[in-house]
């Protein structure tokens, strides 16, 4: 199924998806239409959010992306309206310094070559 996600910064190095922190957990918003998320995008906006990109992707896709980064996801059914929590974090880079520290450590951690490593995080940035 397609779905619409929300995207940040749009074809370059530092793009990154929009998500909504829930406690200590991340979620991804699928809206199944793509004016609910235009409309999600624009109470973004309205909350000085950067303008995001509204990209048409396979649920499928996000659904491997959240598990590789332990997020959750939802799906928001046509016609619903979600609305952006009031607070929002500060910071809209893709990677903070602790979860680069974390994924070298884990990386040091893995038997996986780095290269080989690098090679899979791009592709899973590249489903973006």
């Amino acid at each position: 199924m397609r779905v619409y996600v929300l995207l940040f910064n749009a074809g370059t190095e530092n793009e990154g998806i929009h998500t909504i922190q829930m406690g200590d957990r991340n979620k991804v918003l699928m809206f199944e239409e793509e004016e609910d998320a235009t409309r999600f995008g624009g109470l973004l906006e309205a909350q000085d959010f950067p303008s995001p990109s509204i990209e048409m992707i396979d649920d499928e896709e996000i659904k491997e992306f959240c598990r590789s980064v332990d997020y959750d996801w939802e799906l928001v059914p046509s016609g619903a309206l979600a609305i952006p929590p009031e607070n929002n974090v500060d910071n809209l880079e893709w990677e903070t310094e602790p979860a680069k520290k974390e994924a070298e450590s884990q990386e040091e951690e893995s038997d996986f070559d780095p290269d080989e490593l690098e090679s899979i995080r791009r592709r899973l940035e590249g489903l973006l």
